[in-house]
């Protein structure tokens, strides 16, 4: 694999999270299309992915991941949520990307579904 930069593994890592939560919100809600994306917005917004990543216990590994992509250089700020939470929430997007870019689709589901659990009910 390619050294990506942090930015770029939050940009494929966003994808990756959005599409698993549109998954999850299609087989476990019977709801129309527009309440869905209502539900999916709220578990890849940022504001919940970075409360997200406060409860992951994260390897050596995807801690040096999070720090490098807190640090980078963001160019825009997400409308509803602050500086720090934007940046923990890719962060989290970060840890997602290198996840999957490395294949590691074990360690990957299992930080997909504590996203999920972690979000809580408050999100539906």
């Amino acid at each position: 694999m390619r050294n990506f930069t942090s930015l770029e593994l939050a940009f494929i890592g966003d994808a990756i999270h959005t599409a698993f939560v549109r998954k999850w919100a299609l087989l476990n809600h019977d709801k129309p299309i527009n309440e869905l994306h209502k539900i999916c917005s709220k578990f890849c917004s940022a504001v919940l992915q970075s409360s997200v990543l406060d409860t992951l216990e994260l390897t050596d590994e995807e801690k040096e991941i999070a720090r490098k992509a807190r640090n980078a250089k963001i160019k825009h700020q997400a409308k509803n949520s602050g500086t720090a939470e934007y940046k923990k929430a890719t962060a989290f997007e970060a840890i997602i990307g290198y996840l999957f870019l490395s294949q590691n689709y074990e360690r990957l589901n299992y930080l997909l579904q504590k996203s999920i659990v972690n979000g809580g009910t408050d999100a539906i």
